[in-house]
């Protein structure tokens, strides 16, 4: 059994040195194409309930574009808030140059829920040929619009741009480092040539690639919208971009509470549930390397056990390291690696209890899925 589990901690770490390297070395990264002239109009849609106090910051990001306004549209839909949000999107965005409107979600269209029925009306509303989609608790760079189109190259469906965690306090720097070494993988992942996900917060598709799915009114209902129609656009032979620059990397604010992140995570496992067979069995790879550390120490040998919880903190930290250098992040402080392995363990073993205990509902802006 014991080489069995060195040979497991060889495996993980050596891909971690490979995803490392390919990550500092930009392997595989999109390449931009030429500059589209005249530059297009874009519709910008944002779904919002109950956003009052974070639309301020998400619309301001919105009016600091680096893009002529006259060509930029921002579409708000308030869905059926119970707070001030949509007198607060009409009062961010009054005196705008370019065209906007909040618009008032009060049915569902087709098959379309939550969120998916937002977008699905304000695709509806827009008018241009390039729709970009962010949320309410987001603020994007100036960059964040041309940056993007410089990857909508013909027969590119969707293109994905980075979205990390601001915030003050210490449960909203683990997320940081929390989403960044995520996004990290993924970005690997997707420059290996594997199509993983889309951040819903952060993505641009094509109206033609939108249009051919029949939009989110025709698509399964998914608390995980984002991941939903990057999978129907794929099958629909579009192609993809994941962008991992200073120029799409947009900000989120974190979960608030241990309570709504794990909320927060339960929703995406049931993106993750979708996943190709063989992207789900890495997943499960990488995650046990806390089970064959324990093995190890269960084994009679807890030096061993010791140094593989070592080499794991030091290789987490070398992917930090060149995962924020290629964002053009701040080098994040070293000892929040050991308190994140601690942060990331409590999160594994606080998801698997729930799904455990067989709890499948889903709570999200204040309404119950299942």
């Amino acid at each position: 059994m014991l080489p069995s589990l060195l040979l497991y901690c060889l495996l993980w770490l050596v891909l971690m040195a490979w995803a490392t390297w390919r990550l500092a070395t930009r392997r595989g990264a999109a390449t931009p194409v030429a500059r589209p002239v005249p530059w297009p109009r874009v519709s910008i849609l944002v779904a919002a309930r109950n956003e009052e106090g974070n639309l301020p910051r998400c619309l301001g990001s919105l009016r600091s574009l680096d893009y002529p306004a006259s060509l930029l549209e921002i579409l708000v839909g308030d869905d059926a808030s119970t707070d001030q949000t949509r007198a607060v999107a009409e009062a961010s965005l009054a005196g705008y140059e370019g065209n906007y409107q909040v618009l008032a979600i009060t049915d569902n269209l087709g098959r379309a829920r939550g969120k998916a029925n937002v977008l699905a009306h304000l695709a509806r509303a827009a008018t241009a040929d390039y729709l970009l989609i962010t949320d309410a608790d987001i603020a994007v760079p100036p960059t964040w619009v041309a940056a993007m189109l410089a990857h909508a190259a013909p027969g590119v469906g969707t293109v994905t741009g980075l979205t990390v965690i601001a915030g003050p306090g210490l449960l909203a720097r683990l997320q940081r480092l929390d989403w960044l070494l995520s996004l990290a993988l993924i970005q690997v992942g997707t420059e290996a040539g594997q199509p993983l996900t889309a951040m819903g917060n952060n993505m641009l598709v094509t109206r033609a690639a939108y249009q051919s799915t029949g939009g989110y009114e025709a698509l399964p209902f998914s608390v995980t919208e984002d991941f939903a129609l990057f999978e129907a656009v794929n099958a629909h032979g579009f192609g993809f971009r994941q962008l991992f620059e200073p120029a799409v990397r947009a900000t989120s604010l974190p979960a608030a509470s241990w309570g709504s992140l794990v909320q927060q995570r339960l929703r995406w496992l049931h993106g993750v549930a979708a996943l190709p067979w063989h992207v789900q069995a890495g997943l499960v790879f990488f995650s046990g390397y806390w089970l064959v550390a324990l093995g190890l120490a269960l084994a009679g040998r807890p030096g061993l056990a010791l140094a593989a919880l070592a080499l794991k903190i030091l290789s987490s930290y070398a992917l930090a390291l060149a995962a924020g250098h290629r964002a053009g992040m701040a080098r994040p402080a070293w000892w929040l690696v050991p308190a994140f392995e601690a942060y990331s363990l409590a999160l594994t073993t606080h998801l698997s209890l729930v799904r455990l205990l067989g709890r499948r509902g889903i709570e999200w802006k204040g309404r119950a899925y299942r």
